[in-house]
């Protein structure tokens, strides 16, 4: 009696281990905006890394939970050739949590290869910055280089660096050993914000914002005047970015997902829930 006790209190810890994963995820990063008008595409790409853990509700369905790094950055240089007298350019780190759903089309303990899909929720915290012609890294943010927070602007409203996101995308999975998947995947991240690249709207009086922000601001706000033959800063009221569509920010990258459970348990790697089978 106290010997099958026992095994109704172990049995149920080896199921629910076989359903608990480790992620590890790397691959690259970029973003579409004001400087990258690309909707996807690996040009000025940055690192992206990523670590969480996963729980098999089902053979098909999973939860997901990780946490990434991710950098982004773009530079007019690059850009559409009708943009290249802006002269601006940015790069941010972006760190995020986020909590996905995953479904896996083909049962992953029968099959090799599979593909899926995933969406969710995200938060991310992102702090634009660029290099001066000195060399010298500013944050862009506190400039308010589009007249955010200064009373002479109302309308423009200082843009927060923590935001949420809706994470969503898909890929292809590989099967390795009973404990090891592989995975390729591509991620998008619809924001709610269009300054990542901290570009959006108008060009402000460069008065008004030397002497609310210091000349940093009228600097970095504008810097065509630092190409040969660049224009002067223009007219306040300008045009200088498209505020019509948000910032999104995506990444490719490789997934291992390993199971914490081995075949020397005499389960099978990846939420297999049923008997053990006998191991030679």
């Amino acid at each position: 009696m106290k010997s099958l006790f026992l095994s109704l209190l172990v049995i149920p810890g080896f199921i629910q281990a076989q359903r608990w994963h480790v992620n590890v995820t790397g691959g690259l990063s970029n973003y579409s905006g004001d400087l990258q008008s690309k909707t996807y595409t690996f040009d000025q790409s940055n690192f992206a890394f990523g670590a969480g853990a996963q729980y098999d509700i089902t053979r098909n369905f999973s939860v997901i939970s990780n946490l990434s790094l991710m950098k982004l950055s773009a530079s007019d240089q690059f850009n559409n050739a009708d943009l290249v007298f802006r002269n601006l350019s940015f790069q941010s780190n972006v760190f995020e949590w986020n909590l996905l759903g995953e479904y896996t089309f083909l049962d992953m303990t029968k099959k090799t290869v599979s593909p899926f899909l995933f969406a969710g929720i995200a938060v991310f915290h992102y702090d634009p910055y660029a290099y001066d012609t000195l060399g010298q890294k500013t944050y862009l943010n506190p400039l308010s280089t589009e007249g955010e927070g200064l009373p002479q602007y109302p309308g423009q409203k200082p843009y927060s660096l923590t935001q949420f996101a809706i994470p969503f995308g898909g890929g292809i999975k590989f099967r390795v050993s009973e404990n090891v998947v592989l995975a390729y995947e591509v991620g998008f991240r619809k924001t709610f914000t269009d300054y990542l690249d901290d570009v959006s709207t108008i060009y402000v009086d460069q008065t008004i914002l030397a002497n609310a922000k210091g000349g940093k601001a009228v600097e970095l706000a504008y810097r065509g005047n630092e190409l040969k033959g660049g224009a002067p800063y223009p007219a306040a009221g300008s045009i200088r970015g498209g505020s019509k569509y948000k910032d999104m920010y995506y990444y490719t990258g490789i997934r291992v997902s390993i199971a914490l459970i081995s075949r020397k348990d005499g389960y099978y790697g990846r939420g297999r829930t049923d008997c053990p089978r006998n191991v030679q």
